[in-house]
């Protein structure tokens, strides 16, 4: 099994900034070395080991919509499949260390949508063409605003870290 750095997710992010559907999140596991068939999927999805998928509009009348993933989905899928190679039941993944992951992703991609929305609103123009007064203090405080934030999701991913430790830790002296 393939472990995916850091550097891989970040590219995968910019190439799929709206997402994966579930076909394209088992072809790129497939390309990393991660088994994960549709079932595996819907399973992980319904235990509550992933989030499950955002619907997203298609363009065009009577298209529907289409289940999207965020990449950061396959952090998780590799980090369940890692565990359970060690011996880690479904339960103990869900109990011990994913359940607070699943939730700073949230909040992560929360804020991401929020601080956006944020920035869009300040780049909007007048009819006149004219950028409205303040615009440029907001652009700066929303940028602040996003270091703050990330710093904090990589703080709150680092006390997960050593809460999952502790929790493998205790696990192994058993």
């Amino acid at each position: 099994m393939s472990r995916i750095d850091d550097g891989t997710l970040a590219n995968l992010e910019r190439q799929y900034a709206s997402g994966l559907t579930s076909g394209d999140l088992i072809d790129v596991c497939a390309a990393h070395g991660i088994q994960l068939s549709e079932a595996n999927l819907r399973k992980y999805v319904q235990l509550g080991l992933l989030p499950r998928s955002v619907r997203v509009g298609r363009k065009g009348k009577h298209r529907g919509s289409q289940g999207r993933y965020p990449v950061a989905v396959i952090r998780q899928i590799d980090a369940v499949r890692t565990l359970m190679a060690q011996g880690y039941t479904i339960q103990d993944i869900q109990r011990e260390l994913l359940s607070l992951r699943t939730d700073i992703d949230a909040l992560g991609q929360k804020l991401a949508q929020v601080l956006s929305t944020m920035e869009q609103a300040a780049a909007e123009v007048e009819d006149e063409g004219a950028a409205r007064p303040g615009d440029d203090i907001a652009a700066r405080a929303i940028s602040d605003a996003r270091q703050v934030g990330d710093a904090l999701i990589e703080r709150l991913r680092a006390i997960e870290q050593r809460l999952a430790m502790r929790a493998r830790m205790a696990r192994a002296a058993v």
